[in-house]
């Protein structure tokens, strides 16, 4: 055995925080403590290019593999992406192309190794194999598993119970997913506690065809800035990897209360002791302002640097708290006299349409000059300055 391994205790520290299930614990501690070098497999669909904190609960703890020694291999669902969904009622999963799916997965994995080390992760993309699959080799893979066994997935069940209709298709995708285990010969797969089904079917097929099951490490899912749902970007309450560091601290402001500590447990390396103080301080009606603040600092310095956190933190006390105007505003070239404002803020980029710059508007959420508009038409100066929403600001000039 490796001397140089962390003890037992540590490997069970390792697969607690931010680790909702392991199966199975006990054959994943001994591979552990035997200092076997480990495959661990992340898969992702590339019908959309962006990645949320949900996702960086599952991707801070591939890096801590990473760094005991261990390498992850990153699969890109090109094949299955341009099948979209298969239930055909999604309209996150639109049926994509080749051109789309490639532009996808590389702005996907621009945003993947912010958070996990680039030098110890395989890239393996899923036409490797799918892309010369046959007829007999779907029908040799659909052979091994019944239909009984997949009406046992939670979802197949009450769909089938209440008569609802579930594709052939639906039921060819967990298969799919567990061949990219086998292909690749995993040793972990990772994956939301949503994913249990399709996990545990890549660890039968791998038993199958003569390869050790590989292990599975479940992540929590992360609720969202609405406190309710699970963070996602079609519901609109998430926080992206990619976004400014102003963003990132001024969503994280807005997370309710309550999840304060989940966020710190699953995002931060934040200590056990000071996760128990935070907790005090929380019950003893401590004003959660500070913490809401180590926490936007937390997360920026890790996506970015320490400036990066400080400078945002800056920028929130000055506009939102102390409600100043920024020192560095965007300039916006204009014609002078009566203008539309709708049409100003569409064409400068605060908004992405004219509706939406008229509902905000209506809603009392622009001002030119500290004066709130209630109407599309203004006259406007050179040097006058346009605020909407909380944060977007813009300099007219003519």
């Amino acid at each position: 055995m490796n001397s140089n391994l962390p003890k037992n205790n540590d490997f069970k520290n390792l697969l607690r925080r931010g680790v909702a299930e392991v199966i199975v614990e006990e054959e994943l501690l001994s591979r552990l403590n035997k200092g076997d070098k480990l495959r661990l497999k992340e898969g992702f669909d590339p019908s959309s290019a962006d990645i949320h904190l949900g996702h960086m609960v599952g991707l801070r703890k591939l890096r801590q593999f990473q760094e005991l020694g261990h390498e992850v291999v990153l699969i890109v669902g090109d094949w299955t992406a341009q099948i979209g969904d298969p239930t055909g009622q999604s309209i996150t999963r639109p049926v994509l192309s080749y051109e789309q799916v490639r532009a996808n997965a590389e702005t996907y994995m621009q945003q993947f190794f912010k958070i996990v080390d680039r030098s110890r992760t395989e890239v393996r993309w899923q036409s490797e194999w799918f892309g010369k699959f046959s007829l007999a080799d779907v029908l040799k893979l659909t052979s091994r598993f019944t239909i009984a066994q997949f009406l046992a997935r939670e979802d197949f069940s009450k769909r089938f119970s209440a008569g609802k209709p579930i594709t052939l298709t639906e039921f060819i995708y967990p298969l799919l997913q567990a061949y990219d285990s086998v292909q690749i010969e995993a040793g972990v797969e990772f994956g939301g506690t949503d994913q249990k089904f399709n996990l545990l079917v890549g660890r039968e097929l791998q038993a199958m065809v003569g390869q050790q099951p590989q292990q599975i490490v479940m992540t929590p899912l992360l609720i969202g800035t609405d406190g309710s749902h699970k963070m996602s970007k079609s519901l609109g309450n998430y926080i992206g990897v990619s976004e400014a560091p102003e963003q990132i601290f001024g969503k994280v402001m807005s997370i309710p209360d309550r999840l304060l500590i989940d966020y710190f447990t699953l995002v931060t390396d934040v200590s056990e002791s000071e996760l128990a103080e935070f907790n005090q301080e929380l019950e003893n009606g401590t004003n959660p302002m500070g913490l809401k603040k180590r926490l936007a600092r937390e997360i920026i310095a890790q996506l970015y640097d320490q400036e990066a956190a400080t400078m945002a933190e800056d920028n929130f006390v000055r506009l939102v708290q102390n409600k100043e105007t920024p020192i560095e505003i965007p300039e916006f070239h204009i014609e002078l006299g009566l203008q539309s404002i709708p049409t100003i803020m569409h064409e400068a980029g605060l908004v992405k349409s004219k509706g939406e710059a008229m509902r905000l508007i209506l809603q009392g959420g622009v001002e030119l000059d500290g004066i709130k508009l209630t109407t599309p038409n203004s006259e406007v100066r050179s040097g006058c300055i346009l605020k909407a929403g909380k944060r977007r600001y813009l300099r007219l000039v003519g």
